[in-house]
């Protein structure tokens, strides 16, 4: 069977399928009285949405057929959100005192420890701030001996008590302005010990206060950095945890400790879990409150702080009536199943008949049955259903 067959075998089919329909009373030999009878039950039953297919229209389209399970499928709450990280887990990094940036910021993406120096912000105001704190580290040093000396002579009652008070009180003025230099010197990352070195320099660093991977970096060589501007944020991704959105509906059937079960927005198996740990107690103007999840061992695999995910949590576990989710077929808005009411050597005859979809898990979903069918007796096309459908659809078209 060579290539151009397969690429012409979809028109094979749906020409073979509108012959059903149309009842083309054109085929060879023998098997016209058969096509023609399948031509007239099509054209009588399209009411009840009955079709038949020949041997070879039932092979060509590749029909499966099952019975209908009794399966364990819980009541599901579906949920959406995205991985997130702990507060402790993200930082902004920004310069507190602002200054002109003098080194290449860091990509996206990578490496950095808690210390490391992620730039150089260079500012006039810098050196202003390392003379006041020598200057007043000297100052210091000698309102310290006189306030020892006139504190010995206070005690002989030799010097004047006001001249003991200035002098303590210009020692406890010139420590308080120290330990403010200090911490200005802090937020601008100058190293208080290589200034008391007597080193003075225009510059100071930028360090990273956790460790992770940088996702931002807003730093550009020569651009003058506000306080308030983010020149890098870092994130911790060892620390992640679901972030989902739960309708206030569904907040009476939700737990601390509920298993959840999710995937990645692109993928279909939700065979990763967590563990609710938090559970919102306000909704937004959405109507939505917030869920948190401790990721279970191993389900953080590939996963990154910002990915779209879909979840569920189960409920409540019941015996249910369920057929595989691919056999379910919509029309007009209504879901419907496709049922095989007859088989013999030269016709397949299928049924057409809506139902009512219900808890959807791994692959099943559970279904209500129309009133009175014997559900032990009955095929259930749970394979290329949609097939059978496009038939059915051509059928009336043509009629």
């Amino acid at each position: 069977m060579n290539l151009a067959f397969y690429k012409s075998a979809p028109v094979i089919l749906t020409a073979v399928l509108l012959l059903a329909a149309c009842g083309n009373k054109q085929t060879q030999e023998k098997s016209a009285t058969a096509v023609e009878s399948a031509a007239s039950t099509d054209t009588t039953t399209t009411t009840s949405k009955q079709i038949t297919f020949t041997t070879d229209q039932y092979r060509l389209a590749g029909i499966e057929t099952g019975k209908v399970e009794m399966r364990n499928l819980s009541s599901i709450i579906k949920l959406n959100g995205v991985i997130d990280v702990e507060p402790k887990s993200t930082a902004i990094v920004s310069a507190p005192l602002g200054g002109y940036i003098r080194t290449a910021g860091l990509l996206p993406g990578q490496a950095v420890k808690k210390g490391q120096v992620l730039a150089t912000i260079e500012n006039p105001e810098f050196i202003t701030m390392q003379q006041e704190y020598l200057e007043s580290k000297g100052r210091l040093q000698f309102l310290e001996q006189e306030y020892n000396r006139q504190q010995k002579l206070r005690e002989e009652d030799v010097n004047a008590a006001k001249t003991f008070q200035q002098v303590a009180s210009d020692y406890k003025v010139i420590q308080a302005r120290i330990s403010g230099l200090e911490q200005q010197l802090a937020l601008a990352g100058i190293s208080k010990s290589a200034l008391q070195a007597g080193k003075i320099t225009r510059t100071a660093n930028l360090y990273a206060p956790i460790s992770g991977y940088i996702k931002n970096s807003n730093v550009t060589i020569g651009k003058y950095a506000t306080p308030t501007d983010a020149l890098f944020e870092i994130i911790n991704k060892n620390d992640i945890h679901l972030a989902l959105n739960a309708y206030e509906k569904d907040l009476p059937k939700l737990q601390i400790g509920q298993t959840v079960k999710f995937s990645l927005a692109n993928e279909n198996n939700y065979d990763r879990t967590a563990k609710v740990f938090l559970i919102g107690q306000t909704t937004g103007d959405d109507r939505v409150v917030p869920v948190h999840c401790h990721l279970t061992n191993g389900a953080n695999s590939g996963l990154l702080p910002g990915m779209y995910i879909k979840a569920w949590i189960e409920t409540g576990a019941e015996k249910q009536y369920a057929i595989p989710s691919e056999a379910l077929v919509q029309l007009e808005g209504k879901d419907y199943l496709v049922f095989q009411t007859e088989k013999s050597s030269d016709r397949y005859i299928f049924q057409l008949e809506q139902v009512k979809r219900g808890a959807e898990q791994e692959g099943y979903t559970a279904v209500t049955f129309p009133e009175g069918m014997d559900i032990q007796k009955v095929d259930v096309v749970v394979k290329n259903a949609y097939a059978i459908l496009s038939a059915l659809k051509n059928m009336e078209e043509s009629e």
